[in-house]
């Protein structure tokens, strides 16, 4: 009797260890955040839904998930893994506070663009829409992230002006102000999307494809030096900082998509570094 109880034991064990091994793996690295950005790895062959959309994973198991600068506190993630198991995991997003700054008494041009461009507009937003759909199979993210430009943080991520009792929309990127024709380099690796030296709001404009939907932009560039569909390693040169476009100053603005969802940069990348200042000659 007692080798049998022994027996029916070690099956039952046995069982909830198969068990156990059958519902899959999942990490998740990054912020959970509002504008934050988290890389998943899980078994390869795993289907993946993100609040309810189908998202592109790897063979090797890897994806990417990011929050919008308004994201609501619970989002969740579905895994359907290889065996038909499945697993629900519940993820809360904090809350930021943002910059809302009010200027009133401005110029109507200033506030609202000439009817005569607004042809333009459309189709340059076309032409930028096109570019941040792309959702190549390559997870160049995974290269990991660093500075495009060195210089002064003059505007930062979810900030919002309300000009003249009208609000608009909120800054989706981080400026980086520094003199005119400063190196811009790669963040990360990817494939050129768009590269175009004169666009209306943004001027020279660059969209770097970084795989799965992730993309970056640079805007207000004096000089663009890559081509559409051109790969780029990390830290080669794109181009270099300007005042073009709809700009009140000499900076870059680095911006990050997902898709719809409007992520920080700031929120991947150590603590900016300053540049180094050249010793003055003595005479």
């Amino acid at each position: 009797m007692i080798r049998i109880i022994a027996l029916l034991f070690l099956m039952i064990v046995s069982t909830f260890v198969v068990s156990a091994a059958s519902a899959g793996t999942l990490t998740l690295d990054g912020r959970r955040v509002q504008g934050g950005m988290v890389v998943g790895r899980t078994d390869p062959g795993t289907m993946v839904t993100f609040q309810g959309k189908p998202i592109r994973v790897s063979p090797e198991g890897v994806f990417v998930i990011g929050f919008h600068r308004d994201a609501k506190p619970k989002a969740s993630v579905v895994l359907q893994f290889p065996d038909g198991s499945r697993r629900t995991e519940a993820l809360t997003i904090k809350p930021r506070k943002y910059n809302i700054q009010r200027i009133d008494g401005l110029p109507r041009k200033m506030v609202t663009p000439p009817k005569t461009v607004l042809d333009r507009i459309k189709r340059e937003n076309r032409l930028i829409k096109k570019a941040r759909a792309e959702d190549s199979a390559v997870p160049h993210f995974l290269r990991g992230w660093q500075w495009p430009a060195k210089g002064r943080i003059s505007g930062v991520y979810g900030s919002q002006r309300i000009l003249n009792g009208k609000p608009r929309r909120p800054h989706y990127g981080v400026d980086i102000a520094a003199p005119v024709g400063t190196p811009i380099v790669a963040p990360s690796d990817g494939i050129v999307r768009l590269a175009e030296g004169d666009l209306y709001y943004t001027g020279g404009t660059i969209i770097l494809d970084h795989g799965h939907g992730l993309s970056s932009a640079f805007l207000h560039m004096q000089r663009v030096t890559v081509k559409p569909g051109q790969f780029v390693k990390q830290g080669a040169k794109i181009g270099t900082l300007g005042s073009t476009g709809r700009s009140t100053g000499p900076h870059l603005d680095w911006r990050m998509n997902l898709f719809g969802a409007r992520l920080d940069p700031q929120l991947l990348v150590p603590p900016m570094t300053p540049p180094k200042k050249n010793p003055k000659k003595k005479r």
